[in-house]
């Protein structure tokens, strides 16, 4: 699930029309989607930040999180979601407590335990419901190029099909693109842009399995750590193994 080529990551700012300055973010409190939220902000945008509790196992650290980098982004609104349905659904670790989260592969390409059937779907289902109600312009989505070699709905034509569902089923009016800045990078190129956007990452929760401290082990961690690693940075956040994820 590495990715060593380089993208750059450049900031398009909207349309001067006061519409295309709005736009929802999903918010779940972790690195990326963080790094989208201040990525749309350098856009221009005015950010409408919805965070949705599904009952995974780190819900009230992400809660806070997302909560925290609101406030530091200054939104125009703050939208928490909470929805059982994922949970009851069941078939992933990171909604099923009697299912063990894996240890880091990097390497694999697997379809890994902790993916949730079709989540972003429905997550952004919700969001583009919050982009029509508020006359948002865009979606911003934090997903990247390491998340689609194991997350089938985090692949470019999942977004591009999703983006023809948005144009099909709204009001004829209505004109939301989704937005997926990092589609193409890594997350160690997520990390840098984060890094000159001075995102707040000690305010970013990644861990699949704990509130504190992180576990450094499972794979969200793994490329989390991998990332700083990279670009010489230690991560702020606290962890109770902080394994090296880079070749010596």
């Amino acid at each position: 699930m590495t990715d060593d080529s380089q993208t750059t990551i450049e900031s398009q700012p909207p349309a001067d029309d006061s519409s295309d300055r709005r736009a929802v973010v999903l918010l779940s409190g972790g690195m990326d989607s963080a790094t989208a939220a201040y990525e749309a902000r350098a856009r221009g945008y005015e950010l409408y930040a919805l965070h949705t509790s599904y009952g995974q196992r780190t819900a009230d650290r992400e809660l806070e999180c997302a909560r925290r980098l609101a406030d530091d982004l200054d939104v125009a609104d703050f939208l928490r979601v909470e929805t059982g349905h994922l949970a009851a659904i069941g078939a992933s670790s990171l909604t099923d407590d009697e299912l063990a989260v894996d240890d880091a592969d990097l390497e694999s390409e697997e379809i890994p335990d902790t993916y949730v059937p079709f989540r972003n779907a429905n997550l952004l289902s919700m969001a583009v419901s919050y982009a029509e109600a508020t006359d948002c312009a865009a979606v911003f989505i934090g997903a990247h190029s390491e998340d689609f070699a194991g997350y089938p709905d985090c692949r470019p034509a999942f977004f591009e099909a999703f983006e023809r569902v948005v144009e099909v089923g709204t009001k004829p009016e209505t004109d939301i693109a989704i937005e997926v800045p990092f589609v193409d990078a890594s997350k160690t190129e997520i990390a840098a842009r984060g890094l000159d956007l001075e995102v707040p990452f000690e305010h970013t929760w990644s861990c699949y399995r704990a509130d504190e401290p992180a576990c450094g082990t499972c794979d969200s961690c793994g490329l989390r750590l991998q990332a700083f690693q990279r670009n010489g940075v230690r991560d702020p956040i606290a962890y109770a193994e902080r394994p090296s994820y880079v070749d010596e």
